[in-house]
């Protein structure tokens, strides 16, 4: 092996005396030329596999794009909260039709029985008719589904149920008289939510403004036909349509929208946006469950009054008194 050396090595003696005896600025030249032949033959090696794949990843690869919003549905876990408000309301509506149609059903929400709090929530799982019924399962699958399948059963949960409750709670206030039935406060929740969807992810969207003008003309007939059936049933013996539950589960909808939905475009505004819905969210809240039992307990010290009355006047009417 040293035999075969040698002839390498006598080239490289020689090639090393002939670079001394040269002149200074050929041996610049040389000096060059030989550094970029030394490259050259470094680039033409062959590299070790994990260093080529990682410089091919660093360099070659094209960064990934960023995902649309509707790339980002997850199918599990499924979108079931929908699905299930949806059958339980088709089989209560079934069951307490009769009742219903007495109006005195325990589920229905009555003013003079506020205190039994679980009406505030429980009458969303009655409707007056099967039209009723079939537009706001039908609303709720169109609009809910979507919004579930980004963020989540948990989310779109909370903006329902405070949809609904804030539907209850704002027609105690204007509209103390009126029984409701109906989710039309849930329903409302998930369309405005559709509205806080679009203010926090408009930059993720392939059609955000065409969804936007798409609630905004379902919501503006809606609500104008609440209005006139209102209007309209004070001429007739029909129900009245309660368009607060409208309104105030619409702002539910979109405060606790920007509260619990997730935000994917990471805008600077965000944070701002959900301390102002956090601040409405709260003073409405506190208004009307101050009202409420301000209200409870007026009423309740009103009857009593009224029950001694009427005793005293019985009683001396007796001539006991």
């Amino acid at each position: 092996m040293l035999e075969a050396s040698k002839p390498a090595t006598l080239a490289a003696v020689a090639a090393a005396a002939t670079f001394v005896n040269m002149p200074a600025d050929r041996r610049l030249n040389g000096v060059v030329l030989g550094v970029c032949c030394d490259q050259l033959r470094a680039a033409q090696r062959p590299l070790p596999i994990g260093l080529t794949s990682t410089m091919m990843t660093t360099t070659t690869m094209p960064e990934p794009m960023e995902k649309h919003l509707e790339e980002r549905r997850r199918y599990w876990p499924p979108p079931c909260f929908i699905l299930l408000i949806s059958l339980l309301e088709i089989g209560i509506f079934v069951y307490e039709f009769d009742e219903l149609a007495n109006g005195d059903s325990w589920l229905i929400y009555r003013p003079d029985r506020r205190l039994q709090l679980w009406r505030f929530v429980s009458y969303a799982l009655l409707h007056a008719n099967w039209l009723h019924l079939g537009f706001n399962v039908g609303t709720q699958l169109l609009y809910g589904v979507p919004l579930e399948l980004f963020h989540g059963s948990l989310r779109i949960g909370i903006i329902y149920v405070a949809g609904v409750l804030a539907g209850s709670l704002g027609t105690s206030i204007v509209d103390s008289a009126v029984y409701l039935v109906g989710a039309s406060g849930g329903v409302y929740a998930l369309l405005s939510a559709q509205l806080a969807n679009i203010l926090l992810n408009f930059g993720q969207m392939r059609h955000g403004l065409a969804q936007l003008v798409s609630v905004g003309i379902f919501v503006s007939c809606d609500l104008g036909f609440a209005l006139y059936s209102r209007q309209f049933s004070m001429e007739t013996s029909l129900p009245a349509v309660s368009y607060i539950a409208h309104m105030t589960g619409a702002l539910a909808g979109f405060t606790v929208g920007l509260l619990v939905l997730r935000n994917f475009d990471g805008g600077s505004h965000t944070r701002l946006l959900r301390w102002l819905a956090l601040g409405v969210c709260a003073a409405f809240s506190v208004f009307a469950i101050a009202f409420n039992l301000i209200n409870s307990v007026t009423a309740q010290m009103l009857a009593e009054q009224e029950g001694e009355v009427i005793k005293e006047h019985l009683l001396h009417d007796l001539g006991i008194s």
